[in-house]
């Protein structure tokens, strides 16, 4: 696998709650990848939460800062790399994503709201109606997210270990259709 992969970066996008941090932890465990999240760094470089970020700066600031994350992240290899559910709707970030191979992580929006109800740390999600925004969210991203490489659809009773594993077992076939390309 890691033969096919090349070094390159293996980058998760998707919404909120669709597990991307925990099933990139994975995925770099099971390719001996390092493991990055990009609003991780983006707390350690800002010193303060997403949260704060959007409440002192606004989203706009935010975009930014994940774009020069983003821009810096793709010089490196062997990464599995999860990303923030917006990092899909600024073009230049899609050029540092082409760096490396673009998973889509999709669930539905029930899936989604279920695991992030409780979940005050999405400045998105700061809405009356916190179901619907998920919904117009995920309508407003989907055609972005479509451009990934590889479309993995999640259920509601899969595990994060499923979860990595059909992105496993599906990379060699994207990977395949590229490499005879070139």
């Amino acid at each position: 696998m890691t033969d096919l992969l090349q070094d390159l970066n293996v980058y998760l996008v998707g919404m909120m709650g669709t597990g991307k941090t925990t099933v990139g932890r994975l995925i770099a465990q099971h390719l001996q990848y390092g493991f990055l999240d990009t609003d991780d760094v983006i707390t350690k470089a800002a010193g303060k939460t997403i949260n704060e970020v959007f409440a002192e700066n606004g989203e706009e600031a935010f975009r930014n800062l994940e774009s020069d994350v983003l821009s810096q992240v793709c010089a490196y290899t062997k990464l599995a790399v999860a990303t923030g559910g917006g990092i899909i709707l600024r073009r230049r970030n899609w050029s540092y994503l082409h760096h490396g191979l673009v998973v889509w992580l999709d669930a539905p929006i029930d899936v989604l709201y279920d695991r992030l109800a409780a979940d005050t740390t999405r400045p998105l999600l700061q809405d009356a109606d916190p179901k619907e925004k998920l919904r117009t969210l995920a309508a407003g991203r989907q055609a972005l997210y479509s451009e990934a490489d590889l479309h993995i659809t999640i259920t509601h009773d899969e595990t994060p270990e499923q979860v990595a594993q059909k992105i496993i077992t599906a990379i060699p076939s994207v990977l395949k259709s590229n490499i005879s390309l070139n």
